[in-house]
């Protein structure tokens, strides 16, 4: 009979003690969402390119949790407690095309979003070209700035801006660079249809063009058909720069194409950034071998995405660089506005690397194009 009556007894202390132990959830959010609901008031935010901050009133029944998408869309919390309260969204200056960030509300598997667009600085606007037959454009994408270099003379100063001087610029670099022109002489002539920068040697002094596009691009698909030039000292470059540079390597390089004289044929594309670049000696690099790269024209080309960057020569791929996800400027910090560069670099710490030989000045480099193409 004890034993009867002491194992209903001991049941009955074990269930109470096991019920109170589920039942200890204070510090979850919203294990049981039934009944829950989140509303937010607005549902969408726009704002203009510029930096801004808006706020949401969040009205819920439960804990809540909040997250973004993307890291130029920002929060004041992650989270809140049952009831009424405000959150403040900050989005960064956009110096790209216009985008959109999911802010997503949740508790328990109960979610609501707010989608938060951001406009394009009115000066990014492009209107699409209409390509002529001789375009090949990449699938997907439409032609939006190009230079054919169809009209003589100087080339078009609403598209270039010339960077002079002879500084080194940061290579050791022998050249001095001008604005087209040195007296009489032209360093830049656009004839039948071509762009020709011309290193050449007027007295003591090296004399060549370091030119850039008035214009700047956030992702895009951009190529130019080049001739090289030849000897040893000769350093061309196809290559692109953030628009609001503040510090190297820190804002990005993305170097499309370079070679220099004393290897020749041997072109290259480059990534460089903060975690990954030649001062390190861990900057992202790969090369081909192009035996007309000197005696022939060639298409070098950039896809640039937000998840990678690709490099081709001819449409093969020579250099792939993805984004590893991390949200860190450190790997990544191509995610905003780039403008494209030429530059026929005389010497210097590579173009130098095994000497000069002044005999092969006036060395040519010949562009018949550069073309830019954006995502429909």
């Amino acid at each position: 009979m004890k034993h009867r009556i002491l194992l209903p007894l001991l049941l009955l202390l074990v269930f109470p003690m096991c019920s109170c132990g589920n039942g200890s959830g204070d510090d979850m959010i919203n294990t049981d969402d039934s009944g829950v609901s989140i509303v937010l008031t607005p549902e969408s935010l726009d704002f203009t390119y510029e930096k801004g901050s808006q706020t949401i009133t969040v009205v819920s029944s439960a804990e809540w949790g909040v997250s973004s998408d993307q890291t130029w869309c920002t929060l004041s919390r992650t989270g809140g407690t049952k009831g009424s309260s405000e959150i403040v969204i900050t989005v960064v200056e956009n110096t790209g095309n216009g985008r959109t960030a999911t802010v997503k509300f949740h508790s328990g598997s109960v979610s609501e979003t707010v989608i938060v667009t951001q406009a394009i600085d009115p000066e990014n606007v492009v209107e699409p070209l209409v390509p002529d037959s001789t375009v090949v454009v990449p699938e997907g994408y439409q032609l939006v700035w190009q230079d054919e270099f169809n009209d003589n003379g100087l080339p078009d100063t609403s598209r270039w801006w010339y960077e002079t001087g002879a500084s080194g610029w940061g290579n050791n670099e022998l050249e001095n660079y001008v604005s087209g022109t040195i007296g009489t002489d032209s360093c830049a002539i656009v004839k039948n249809g071509m762009l020709k920068i011309v290193a050449k040697k007027i007295g003591s002094t090296v004399y060549s063009i370091r030119m850039n596009t008035s214009q700047s691009w956030t992702y895009g698909y951009f190529e130019a058909r080049l001739k090289l030039p030849g000897g040893k000292g000769t350093w061309p470059a196809f290559w692109m720069m953030p628009k609001n540079y503040t510090a190297w390597p820190d804002d990005g390089e993305i170097d499309i194409m370079e070679e220099v004289g004393y290897r020749a044929n041997y072109v290259s594309s480059s990534i460089h950034c903060s975690a990954y670049n030649h001062m390190l000696g861990t900057q992202k690099t790969a090369e081909k071998y192009l035996s007309t790269a000197e005696s022939a024209f060639h298409v070098y080309a950039l896809e640039w995405t937000a998840d990678y960057i690709k490099t081709y020569v001819d449409g093969v791929n020579v250099l792939t660089f993805d984004n590893d996800g991390a949200n860190n400027k450190a790997t990544w910090p191509f995610n905003a506005a780039f403008y494209l560069k030429l530059n026929l670099a005389w010497g210097g710490d590579w173009g130098g690397a095994e000497g000069v030989d002044e005999s092969v000045l006036p060395a040519t480099y010949v562009i018949d194009y550069v073309r830019v193409f954006q995502k429909k």
